[in-house]
């Protein structure tokens, strides 16, 4: 395996999934999924020691913790939810978190609906349609 600093952010994320040997790294690689698979046009980085998706701008991080995991969108406070699924960071100015514990559901299809949104946000230059 070659140095961090050579990784790809791709690798990087992978890397960071392998080393969750728990419920945690399947939930993330499972998040991970379902992030690209809503938006084509997300790209994978890596910063702040995090899983970054970004298009025109830095879209949903996912960070690791010890009881959960989180989704993080950065514009979340701009964006409709009418499924409810933040349920952290609500007093946030600008974004907004998911934090899913080890039973959390996942309904993925409203996850990929607010996926989409925040990436046709950042696409129209951070404005509300």
């Amino acid at each position: 395996m070659s140095s961090n600093s050579e990784m790809t952010p791709s690798q990087k994320i992978d890397n960071q999934i392998d080393q969750l040997t728990d419920w945690r790294g399947k939930l993330l690689a499972r998040l991970r999924k379902i992030v690209l698979s809503a938006s084509p046009e997300l790209t994978e980085d890596w910063k702040w020691e995090t899983a970054v998706w970004v298009y025109k701008g830095n879209v949903v991080a996912g960070g690791v913790f010890a009881d959960h995991v989180k989704l993080n969108f950065f514009k979340g406070a701009s964006l409709k939810d009418p499924k409810k699924l933040f349920n952290a960071g609500l007093d946030a100015k600008t974004s907004r978190s998911i934090d899913f514990g080890e039973d959390s559901k996942v309904d993925e299809a409203a996850l990929k609906q607010l996926i989409r949104d925040a990436v046709a946000f950042n696409a129209a230059g951070g404005r509300k349609k």
